[in-house]
């Protein structure tokens, strides 16, 4: 583990602001510079560390069958710097040739997964470069964002997949596991290096830590094993905010120190917030090691060209498992959905046996909402899990309210007397001067001696959400009044708002539903004693107590898919044509997350200055895979990337613990009362079975060469296919449509009366004899041959799956093929049929 040092950072952050403002100063086609990332059509180095690995398993006799126990080590240097350094030094020379004596900066040179670089240019010498016959591609930069205590209880990892790998103190041991996020806290004791035991850095692994004054040395150790940070191009253009989103690996955000955590975080670690005790936190395979790849940043998000640069980087350093957090802020044009320079990267560190996990993205529920999008990445959906967190507030009519408040209660069940904050007001202060005074912002405007040892009502309208008010400055005029507690009213137009529970250090609760508000506020209002004469207010005669929300609650009706989580098909291009592939993978736990927080975390304002936040979101679900994945690989070393995925997709749940099936939220207003039963859109396989993955019986696998046939077979993609790859599609002599592809699923959007798709399973447990059992999908016959077969382990089989139409229709079906062992392993293969087409009859999708 080496380390880097910042000054070169500090160089370019001062050179981008020069150049910024020379850009601005100088004539109109400078002022249209914008940064690009030009790929050449020389391959990058993985391409040839794909194929010496090839080569040299061919001299040991593997067939491409056993493909998925292909080690990924072999004798090459992937980290040569004088390589390098030569392949910086043909950029600029390119840059040089083609641009004579213009005025530009490259930002990177990408060598590992693309051979490239990002550059600032106009669109004057975009021209000239794509003349160049070494270039292959241009594209422009695009932006792309961001998208626990009890969680391995609810997956079974103390009882199931930890046990099998020797308990938490070996889970994910010899892994590293990549995060291309907004950083990491490394003063975080789910980060800090305790093992007495040997915890030795991988041997394949060959990452360094940056050295700044934000991230001094030392904060790396046998745990946190590399971290760098990636901002050219945001620096480039002029939003990079060096006060707040440092210069360095360091995390102000607190969003990457939570998916790190939640990966791959310490066992056993305190989870104290608002200074109460919420139970010990644990990552999901807590002895894996972390590598850092900063390249989202508080203040603006992220750009491509900063993200490929991190994934180029994190492969060269020798990750074996990539999570992104993230996604695009738009679907990408183009040929297809999955022709961008982040997906195309994410299929070289593939090629080189990485496994690629990234989350489907908070824009649900509504079909064709996902924005992970190509069938070599593994995309995950969010779900709930078991434990929740109430509160309530009984008022002094015996009628107790339901709210959200990580808060303690009222002492001893006491009742106190209720005052509005507008009733509370002191004599220089109005309503009329200030709107939004009911919003508890500003201690000065109310007076203490109507408020102290009463409980305050305050309002809570969209300016919290936006940021304009907070519930901790609320908390601190009631503190600074002596207040012995806080309840939030809801504004009436914060019509099926949801909420996140939210610590409080003093007895509160926020009233989450506006008829339950309105309620509360009647109540209120009714219990007033007006003087008849001055209508002033001669007694507050509301009460209540508050029952705190501190304890969790467990729930049987759990998993279910949260209502943000993006749903497929998956869409193939902008004319949201769909592809045959099906995405989400999975779903895992994504829903109210506790994990650790940067200390000057500010992502969530809710938990500024605190160690630990509960967050929600795709972006917690899918470090629990990157985590789960990392025990798959422990056990299973030379498992391909599609071998780890087959694994975790084909284990999958079907049902929640009372053994229905998962449901589904359908709606961002009231969604528990709008939910239905998941199918495979909304859910992809099922929901994420750790133990099951590590026993799985039997497993779908693809190869490089298989995702490249895919490509070339969509139509136009040749020339976008040779320019991201450096190979022709003439190479193959057939293409394979994405139906084709060995996924452990099956999708068709259009079934032309009838179809058969073929997929092969590889047998990585013992001598078995399975039985196939199958549900077709509603206007679908299905048959599936064999029906039974015993295959020796390492064996493979064929399995030939024909489709039908039996009726025209253009709604979603949805189906299932079960292959079920004699000695208890189970496959799970989920089936989806769209565009249904009956004999001689035409139907408009």
């Amino acid at each position: 583990m080496g380390r880097i040092h910042g000054l070169h950072l500090v160089v370019l952050l001062i050179l981008g602001m020069v150049l910024s403002s020379w850009c601005q100063d100088d004539d109109n086609s400078d002022n249209n510079s914008a940064v690009y990332i030009v790929t050449l059509k020389q391959a990058p180095v993985a391409h040839y560390l794909a194929e010496a690995r090839k080569n040299s398993q061919g001299l040991n006799g593997d067939t491409e069958r056993l493909s998925i126990h292909k080690p990924r080590s072999i004798n090459i240097s992937r980290t040569d710097p004088k390589y390098g350094s030569y392949i910086a030094r043909v950029h600029d020379s390119l840059l040089r040739r083609a641009l004579k004596g213009e005025k530009y900066l490259k930002l990177y040179s990408y060598h590992y997964l693309i051979n490239g670089f990002a550059v600032l240019v106009t669109p004057d010498q975009v021209n000239k470069l794509s003349r160049r016959r070494e270039v292959a591609n241009v594209v422009l930069d695009f932006s792309v964002r961001t998208a626990t205590t009890h969680t391995p209880q609810f997956l079974g990892l103390p009882q199931g997949a930890w046990v099998q790998g020797g308990g938490f103190k070996s889970a994910g041991e010899g892994v590293v596991i990549g995060f291309i996020d907004t950083g990491i806290d490394p003063t975080h004791s789910s980060f800090a290096d305790n093992s007495k035991h040997p915890y030795p850095v991988p041997a394949h692994f060959s990452g360094v830590c940056e050295v700044t004054r934000d991230f001094p040395s030392g904060s790396c150790n046998r745990k946190l094993i590399a971290a760098r940070h990636f901002a050219a191009s945001a620096i480039t253009r002029g939003v990079f905010n060096i006060s707040q989103d440092y210069a360095s690996p360091f995390d102000g955000d607190g969003h990457g120190t939570h998916t790190a955590s939640i990966a791959a975080g310490n066992h056993g670690i305190p989870v104290v917030v608002a200074e109460h005790q919420f139970g010990y936190a644990s990552g999901m395979a807590p002895r894996s090691h972390i590598a850092v790849y900063k390249a989202l940043y508080k203040s603006f998000g992220g750009f491509a060209a900063d993200v490929v640069a991190a994934i180029d980087q994190a492969a060269q350093d020798g990750v074996d498992i990539i999570s992104l957090s993230i996604t695009p802020n738009r679907r990408p044009p183009g040929v297809a959905t999955f022709f961008n320079p982040i997906d195309m990267a994410s299929l070289s560190a593939v090629k080189v046996g990485i496994f690629v996990v990234q989350a489907a993205g908070n824009t649900g529920p509504s079909p064709k909402s996902m924005s992970s999008f190509s069938p070599w990445i593994f995309t995950v959906g969010s779900a709930s899990h078991d434990r929740t967190y109430s509160n309530s507030i009984t008022l002094g009519n015996n009628v107790t309210i339901p709210g959200v408040g990580l808060a303690p209660a009222t002492q001893n069940d006491t009742v106190y007397t209720l005052i509005s904050a507008i009733h509370a007001l002191n004599n220089d202060s109005t309503a009329t001067d200030d709107m939004y005074v009911s919003e508890c912002q500003d201690s000065s405007n109310f007076d203490q001696d109507l408020v102290q040892g009463n409980i305050l009502i305050c309002s809570y309208s969209i300016r919290f959400v936006l940021g304009m008010s907070t519930i901790q400055q609320a908390l601190q005029t009631a503190q600074n009044l002596s207040s012995v507690g806080v309840v939030f009213y809801m504004d009436s137009f914060m019509i099926g708002f949801q909420l996140n529970p939210t610590p409080m250090k003093m007895p509160g609760i926020i009233i989450s539903s506006p008829e339950d508000s309105k309620a509360f506020i009647q109540y209120y209002n009714r219990s007033l004693e007006r003087d008849i004469t001055t209508g002033k207010i001669i007694k507050f005669g509301a009460v209540a107590a508050i029952c705190g929300g501190t304890k969790a609650n467990y729930s049987n009706i759990s998993p279910k898919v949260m209502y943000y989580s993006a749903r497929g098909p998956d869409p193939e291009d902008n004319s949201f044509d769909i592809a045959d592939i099906m995405k989400p993978n999975l779903v895992a736990p994504g829903n109210s997350i506790w994990a650790a927080w940067s200390s000057v975390g500010a992502d969530s304002v809710e938990f500024q200055g605190e160690s630990f936040a509960m967050l929600s979101g795709t972006s917690m679900a899918a470090p629990h895979v990157a985590g789960l994945a990392a025990l798959v690989k422990q056990k299973f070393p030379n498992f391909s990337p599609s071998a780890i995925a087959s694994a975790l997709s084909t284990s999958a749940s079907l049902f929640d613990k009372t053994g229905g099936p998962i449901m589904a939220q359908r709606a961002y207003a009231f969604p528990d009362q709008n939910q239905s039963p998941a199918t495979p859109f909304d859910m992809g396989s099922g929901f994420v079975n750790a133990t099951g993955a590590l026993n799985p019986g039997l497993i779908f696998d693809s190869s490089y060469d298989n995702y490249l046939s895919f490509l070339c077979g969509i139509n136009g993609s040749a020339p976008v296919v040779l320019n991201y790859t450096g190979q022709s599609c003439w190479v193959y002599n057939s293409t394979m449509n994405a139906g084709d592809l060995n996924l452990p699923s099956i999708t068709i959007a259009n079934l032309n009366q009838s179809r058969t798709v073929l997929r092969t399973v590889i047998n990585v447990a013992g001598n078995e004899s399975y039985s196939v059992g199958w549900s077709a999908p509603f206007g679908v016959s299905l048959k599936v041959s064999p029906s039974h077969f015993y295959i020796s382990s390492g064996e493979t089989q064929v399995l030939s799956v024909f489709f039908n139409a039996t009726s025209n229709s253009t709604a979603a079906s949805y189906g299932r093929i079960g292959l079920f062992g004699n000695q208890g392993h189970v496959v799970n293969i989920p089936l989806s049929v769209i565009v249904k087409i009956t004999y001689n009859t035409t139907i408009n999708s």
